[in-house]
């Protein structure tokens, strides 16, 4: 077999690959958004043709029994203020330990164990958290989920706005010195600029995992502070699983992170192998 057709065979090989990868994923994505437009009846019995109906949507967003509504901003909420929390801490935190003289075996012991924390089920933190929300006021409140997420996820931060701000030219900042510049002039006019597709990155992730983040919301809230996560889990009741119910909630739950990722994805691709080519 001659070289060129050697590459042309591998070339083939990594489309194949790629395009398997994808419907692993795409598929189930698919078949959850087309099961919103299904009736229970058609849904259970396997029918492959269906005629699609808008009652599950009507039945998830207006229903008089039905808080999803309020679930999303509940989300929203949360999602929104943990990740601007873990933008402001980890980039602080990040400038700190690779601009100020700290020790280094200090700054290693530092990413480290935000690495092993990071590693830690959340579920095994959930019930310390429930205990010390309800021993201070906090249980049943946004505020408690707005912690919980940013002590969650501060650790993936920290080490991905570390990469960004080590990879910022010491020259530059030194130049800002001489010219007068404050701590606070320096990473407004100097730093974020320049790390811009790394906040961008991080505060994407940041929020879909928040958004995604399911035991721990489940074990801080109740009806009215639950967020999108728990709310589709409550589909599955008693004496019956409302599918087509759940189905078309987990497609209006997609749709925030979706957003984000298609107005973000270049700054993400730019934002992660910006620091893996440095």
């Amino acid at each position: 077999m001659s070289a060129g057709a050697r590459g042309a065979s591998r070339s083939w090989l990594a489309h194949a690959a790629l395009v398997g990868a994808a419907a692993c994923v795409a598929v189930p994505v698919i078949w959850v958004v087309l099961a919103g437009f299904r009736t229970q009846i058609s849904l259970l019995s396997g029918a492959f043709w269906f005629t699609p109906v808008l009652k599950n949507f009507r039945e998830v967003l207006f229903s008089k029994t039905s808080d999803f509504l309020l679930n999303y901003l509940n989300s929203l909420i949360v999602g929104a203020l943990s990740t601007l929390i873990c933008l402001v801490a980890a980039t602080l935190a990040a400038w700190s330990l690779h601009r100020m003289p700290w020790p280094r075996w200090f700054v290693h012991i530092f990413f480290g164990w935000a690495l092993v924390f990071h590693m830690f089920p959340p579920l095994a933190l959930a019930s310390a958290w429930f205990t010390i929300m309800r021993s201070i006021g906090l249980d049943n409140t946004l505020t408690a989920v707005i912690l919980a997420h940013t002590v969650l996820n501060l650790p993936m931060a920290l080490w991905l706005m570390g990469v960004f701000v080590r990879d910022v030219p010491v020259e530059l900042e030194e130049a800002a010195r001489l010219d007068g510049a404050t701590t606070p002039v320096l990473l407004r006019r100097v730093v974020l600029p320049l790390i811009a597709p790394g906040l961008a990155a991080t505060s994407i992730l940041t929020f879909v995992f928040s958004w995604n983040e399911f035991g721990v919301a489940l074990t801080l809230t109740m009806k009215q502070t639950a967020t999108v996560p728990v709310a589709i889990a409550k589909f599955a009741q008693d004496y019956e699983i409302l599918y087509t119910q759940m189905a078309a909630a987990a497609a209006l739950s997609i749709l925030p992170a979706l957003v984000l990722l298609i107005i973000g994805q270049r700054y993400i691709v730019a934002g992660l192998t910006q620091g893996a080519v440095k």
